[in-house]
């Protein structure tokens, strides 16, 4: 039996929910799984920061293995005060030294506004507290969290910070000048 998260037939069938297939997955893993022995600090001393997008399979594009890096992903990819509290434990606590950021072309975040923050409140009768950081040009929101990186005062090691956006349709990464 194949460990995809894709619904088999027999699932739909029987109503399985997602979750429950992926919990079945799981378990499948689980059988075969040896404790790899790792801690917890990444080998390559280096924490990602990238977009939630599933089309961005980072440890394949990137040639990393498990324990290489800290991954850390959000809408957007973007650098918030929730991605500098992860970094900064990242650096702190478990001795990351470099960052790398990785946007993509065709993010939804390219189709929102600030104005989704409005109709939520509409909606529900209270505004998010959280920005939704929505952006027109992808180089520039790189940049934008490249300086929000480098600028930080809870990081130690801003020097190795390099930004770069994922084409989805090649696999391509084009880094980013930060000036």
């Amino acid at each position: 039996m194949s460990t995809s998260a894709h619904p088999s037939a027999d699932a739909i069938r029987t109503g399985s929910t997602v979750t429950d297939r992926l919990v079945e997955a799981n378990a499948h893993y689980a059988a075969d799984f040896s404790d790899p022995g790792m801690d917890a600090r990444p080998v390559l001393r280096v924490a990602v920061v990238a977009c939630m997008d599933a089309r961005l399979d980072l440890h394949a594009a990137l040639g990393l293995e498990l324990g290489d890096c800290h991954t850390i992903r959000n809408a957007g990819g973007v650098v918030t005060d929730d991605v500098i509290r992860s970094l900064t434990i990242s650096q702190r606590a478990l001795g990351t030294r470099s960052v790398m950021l990785v946007h993509h072309t065709n993010c939804g975040l390219e189709s929102l506004t600030e104005d989704f923050r409005h109709e939520l409140e509409d909606e529900v009768g209270q505004r998010p507290a959280w920005a939704v950081e929505a952006f027109r040009d992808v180089d520039q929101d790189v940049r934008q969290s490249m300086q929000r990186v480098r600028t930080s005062p809870f990081l130690l090691h801003s020097g190795d910070v390099r930004g770069f956006v994922f084409d989805v349709t090649t696999g391509l990464l084009r880094e980013i000048d930060p000036a």
